[in-house]
């Protein structure tokens, strides 16, 4: 017999997916010896035995490791056995090293939903664990959440103060058992338990009322409850409840974006939404994410106030059983949105919550598992049958990116909006979950102690600092304030040059490529006149961005103010399409959303240029002809014209486009993509009474083809075939695929974002790529100073 000695690293989703458990099985078959650790990063197996059963385990190991569960390619060290050999097998974990905010981890995966095998013992009468919220195993369970320290391990989390009674040691130690080693049980004997705070008195532990009834009796009442959840509070309230719903919105400061919904099964929402195949299997994916389902053309609305205006429904199935407990319990479509006022951090402490859910929340259901890290609900929609993220946060972070980075390290601070930063090390990238936005305090701080972790635990190894161009941006100053500490540069890259790169990187796809890159606003340069961009069509090289064209731009009378006032993108709009359109009939609700003397005073200073900075913005396009046709004056969160719009033109029947040519611009190869034309359409579509979901449906349409026809000629001119269609506007399904169908009938082929978010939640990624690919980037001084956005025009 030829005796060997394996040392293996493992790396890749390693830990908390019953990884260790599994070598020891295998290993135990091959009468293997030694040991299986977590240490951070990784995992690492020292192994004796028989030369030829360590290499079967090299083998099998890749095979039987089961999705979450990734194995990164394996390098086997061989080394000359000890003797004596060791004795049996260990699992063991390395020392901790703490977290703290922990935006990166790399060595820990990400909450798992419950498993089926927990959901049956969960609903079973004669297990133990029946009814018991906590129930997990080496398959389910929360992993990222609950983590203080890493590697992975029960000591490292915030169950190390719940020592496991006899019955849950024994299912630990027992390698027969499926709860071999799963760091995250217990049972009602000596796990967490739940309390309630709320009508009722408190209640919980040995004594008082059952608090997962209290909880349903609240809401059956049509009360808000205040829920203690995996990463962070929520706010729950029966979703047939008109009255209820109302009133969440009201205290909650958040009158009209949509709210999710929670349901224990599909059944419950089959009448009211389309589900294919690869949406339901999404749905029941170990994540859990939100999933945007499209609502059944003709069905009434049986859900009053919980998406007006979408056309599509956010449905989630339970993240932990504790949601299904609850799901399963109250048996109708439950309301679940983050436990905060609008624009704050989610509430993570039950202390916390009670002081600042309070006036909202009516009863708290808590429990006494610390929660380690705030995690949002990650929500994504289906597209030509592939998932497509939109929000990346519970379920998906902390788990690297599935692609190959190129070698260095770098961290990017990403944008103010929806704010990730990321890190790339060794070929892999890691993308934080998504903090909000930084205009809040409280975000930027939890952004400012976050970063001072990473660069604490990586600074001495940077190649590069990255941020966005914009000297305004809170992430650019924090990153302008690490590059001086640390004494490294300062890199910036051009908004969306990073969301167009974003794209690439993801995809695997070289430069030279074309991107349309549509959104709200990015700060680009002053060339052509104007820097608020957001409509744009570049040419992406290894030497930088070429601005091949743009949106025709027009003037946002109030500047900043216009970005949450549609009605003034509008009226910019109708002075820039040309005489008569101001006094059209079918300008008619833009006109009637200004008060007269209000209305005067923005005409002259559209006419003198004071504060009415032009814009090329696909964003801002889309708020000025939802004015036009009446369905928002004032906007209350970020792309509400763009939901509405297309909620409207998914009611209406397949329309012709209106063509948008392009005109001749300074500086342009191809010049202006003109949306004069469209929009004289459509103000003569109003006059004549065409109905609103026409209209709508007309925009997008023209809009799209006007998108994929530029696109066309400067592939032509280029000889550059894939088009990356990338930024926030590209989150409505429709325009994505009307403009990805043009494309691939003018047989140009289609590329976006799917494992990171289009929208600033990815941009990180784009000036990662910009870094580390050796682009030319511009490097600025660290004592730029911060300039107020929107700049002047």
């Amino acid at each position: 017999m030829s005796q060997a000695r394996l040392r293996l690293w493992c790396r890749g989703v390693v830990q908390g997916v019953g990884f260790r458990p599994l070598v020891h099985r295998l290993a135990s078959e091959l009468a293997l010896v030694g040991e299986v650790e977590n240490v951070a990063g990784a995992v690492r197996l020292e192994l004796q035995g028989e030369r030829r059963c360590l290499e079967l385990l090299v083998r099998r190991l890749p095979e039987a490791l089961q999705p979450p569960g990734a194995l990164e390619p394996l390098e086997p060290d061989w080394l000359p056995p000890r003797v004596p050999a060791p004795a049996g097998l260990r699992i063991a974990a390395a020392a901790g090293q703490p977290l703290g905010e922990g935006l990166v981890a790399p060595s820990l995966a990400a909450d798992l939903a419950p498993c089926t095998a927990c959901l049956a013992e969960l609903h079973d009468p004669a297990n133990r664990r029946h009814r018991y919220p906590f129930i997990s195993c080496s398959a389910c369970g929360p992993r990222y959440s609950i983590a203080t320290a890493e590697p992975y391990a029960r000591a490292h989390t915030s169950l190390a103060g719940f020592p496991l009674c006899a019955a849950c040691q024994r299912e630990f130690d027992d390698p027969a058992d499926r709860r071999f080693h799963a760091e995250t049980i217990g049972c009602p004997t000596c796990g967490p338990r739940l309390a309630w705070h709320g009508p009722g008195g408190e209640a919980g532990g040995e004594a008082g009322g059952d608090p997962l009834d209290q909880a349903l009796d609240l809401l059956a009442a049509g009360g808000i409850l205040a829920l203690q959840g995996v990463g962070g509070f929520q706010l729950l309230v029966d979703a047939s409840n008109g009255a209820a719903v109302a009133r969440l919105r009201q205290r909650k400061h958040r009158p009209a974006k949509p709210l999710a919904l929670l349901v224990a099964d599909l059944e419950a929402i089959t009448t009211l939404v389309e589900l294919s195949t690869d949406e339901r299997l999404q749905l029941q994916h170990p994540a859990a994410p939100i999933v945007l389902l499209r609502r059944r053309l003709g069905a009434p609305e049986a859900l009053p106030g919980v998406a007006p205006g979408s056309a599509a429904l956010g449905v989630m199935l339970p993240a932990s059983p504790l949601h299904q407990l609850l799901a399963a319990g109250f048996g109708r479509p439950l309301v679940a949105t983050s436990g905060n006022r609008s624009g704050e951090p989610l509430c993570c402490d039950p202390a916390e919550a009670l002081e600042r859910l309070a006036g909202i929340a009516d009863g708290f259901l808590l429990h006494n598992r610390p929660i380690a890290r705030r995690l949002d609900d990650s929500v994504l929609q289906v597209i030509e049958g592939r998932p497509v993220l939109l929000r990346r946060a519970r379920g998906y972070a902390p788990r690297a990116l599935a692609l190959q980075a190129p070698p260095g390290t770098a961290l990017a601070f990403g944008g103010d909006l929806k704010n990730a930063p990321a890190l790339a090390q060794g070929g892999r990238v890691w993308l934080a979950p998504v903090l909000g936005d930084l205009a809040g305090g409280r975000q930027m701080q939890l952004m400012q102690q976050g970063v001072d972790q990473l660069l604490g635990r990586y600074g001495s190894q940077l190649d590069a600092l990255v941020c966005d161009l914009h000297p305004g941006y809170g992430s650019h100053q924090l990153a302008a304030g690490a590059a001086r500490r640390r004494g490294v540069p300062l890199q910036t890259v051009q908004h969306h040059r990073a969301h167009g790169l974003a794209v690439a990187a993801e995809h695997g796809l070289e430069l030279p490529l074309l991107v349309w890159a549509c959104d709200g606003l990015g700060y680009g340069d002053s060339a052509g006149g104007h820097r608020l961009w957001g409509g744009e069509l570049l040419r992406l090289t290894a030497a930088g961005a070429e601005r091949w064209a743009c949106l025709r731009p027009f003037p946002l009378p109030g500047g900043e103010r216009a970005m949450a006032e549609p009605r003034r993108a509008a009226l910019g709009l109708l002075v820039a399409t040309g005489p008569g359109a101001l006094a059209h009939p079918g300008a008619a609700a833009c006109r009637r959303a200004f008060a007269e003397g209000e209305w005067e005073l923005l005409l002259q200073a559209l006419a003198t240029g004071c504060n009415t900075p032009l814009c090329s913005s696909t964003g801002r396009l889309f708020d000025a002809v939802a004015s036009l046709l009446g369905l928002c004056q004032r906007s209350s969160f970020e792309g509400e014209t763009g939901l509405r719009l297309e909620g409207l033109a998914l009611q209406s029947e397949p329309i012709q486009p209106v063509p948008m040519p392009l005109l001749p611009a300074a500086g342009l190869e191809l010049g202006w993509l003109d949306w004069a034309p469209l929009v004289r359409s459509l103000l003569d579509s109003g006059a004549a009474g065409v109905s609103p979901r026409q209209r709508a449906a007309t925009f997008h349409a023209s809009l799209a083809a006007g998108l994929a026809g530029a696109a066309a000629q400067a592939a032509a001119r280029s000889g550059n075939g894939p088009v990356l269609l990338a930024g926030g506007c590209f989150q409505n399904r429709l325009l994505l695929e009307r403009t990805s169908a043009a494309l691939r009938a003018a047989g140009l082929e289609p590329y976006w974002a799917e494992q990171v978010p289009c929208n600033d939640g990815g941009l990180a990624l784009g000036q990662l790529w910009a870094a580390l690919a050796n682009l030319p980037i511009t490097k600025e001084s660290v004592e730029a100073s911060p300039c107020a956005w929107p700049p002047p025009a």
